[in-house]
């Protein structure tokens, strides 16, 4: 609560936290940064060893309205032979897919190391009762899930209802427990860096273990701008606070040189101690055949 001139005015814990942080962010000053390092800092890492590393950073999605059983289940064969045909390779971090092919994932698959991502809470729009999304996390968990990744509510967000995205936000987290949960800002509806930077510090506030940038399912998803605020912003939440949280660009990853990319701006702002298999995570499907293709020098096509 704070005072002005006599008058009290409530400000919530959650402007308070925010209070604490710079939002003041103009997409020119971002731009520029984000130029910056991609002309001064990418050619470095466009090398084998990164991309090796960008392959074990891949989690393998399938998020289509059409996918069938049969689809999933092809999805977790390649993986898991994978490991016999380039046992020189990291394997990808994780397969990701809706909660309704849980079980059959978490069945069939047979490699250690690999995660189990679902995408749940009313995923991709967020627009469900909390109950809904409470139960479904939970479901998913229970069938096997070994990650969680939510929506942001961004209508909440939008609307300035802080109180309601944390409180979606800690119940889910509360519900996930142990398991790590990522929190999708959907940036592309966010639209400028302030709203990106201060949806991700409620989200690092609120519990979530990860944050990403997109369902893949708006118009805009992943930008170079978009991760360089959200590293941002966990690096200045971890120097306030000491809890590490991680990042998955997600949506929109199209080219190799995407992912260098955006390895080079976790390099950059995060340094190091990101740039592990675990903290670092990329939601993407078609990348993972380029990747193989340019650590092998030949065109393969096996995911």
């Amino acid at each position: 609560m704070e005072t002005n001139k006599g008058k009290i005015i409530n400000t919530s814990k959650y402007d308070a936290m925010l209070k604490q942080y710079n939002l003041n962010l103009t997409d020119e000053e971002v731009k520029a940064a984000v130029k910056k390092i991609i002309a001064e800092k990418v050619a470095e890492n466009d090398n084998v060893e990164v991309k090796k590393f960008l392959l074990g950073s891949v989690e393998l999605t399938s998020l289509r309205t059409t996918d069938t059983d049969e689809e999933i289940l092809a999805m977790i064969e390649k993986v898991n032979r994978f490991d016999s045909e380039y046992p020189a390779l990291p394997h990808v971090g994780a397969v990701c897919a809706y909660p309704s092919f849980t079980r059959l994932m978490a069945d069939s698959l047979e490699v250690d190391g690999v995660d189990i991502t679902n995408v749940t809470g009313s995923f991709p729009s967020s627009q469900a009762v909390l109950e809904v999304k409470t139960v479904e996390t939970a479901l998913a968990i229970k069938d096997g899930a070994t990650q969680i990744d939510i929506v942001l509510p961004v209508g909440k967000f939008l609307s300035g209802d802080y109180e309601g995205v944390c409180d979606t936000v800690s119940e889910l987290k509360l519900t996930c427990g142990d398991v790590p949960m990522k929190v999708i800002l959907e940036t592309g509806d966010l639209k400028t860096p302030s709203n990106i930077k201060a949806a991700a510090l409620l989200s690092m506030f609120a519990g979530a273990d990860y944050i990403k940038t997109s369902t893949g399912k708006e118009k805009v998803s992943a930008t170079p701008e978009a991760v360089y605020v959200m590293c941002q912003a966990i690096k200045e939440y971890y120097d306030k606070t000491g809890r590490q949280v991680g990042l998955k660009p997600a949506g929109g990853i199209n080219t190799v040189m995407d992912a260098v990319i955006y390895y080079t701006i976790v390099k950059e702002v995060l340094g190091e101690k990101w740039l592990t298999n675990y903290w670092f995570r990329m939601g993407t499907s078609r990348l993972t055949n380029l990747l193989l293709s340019e650590i092998e020098g030949k065109e393969i096509k096996f995911f």
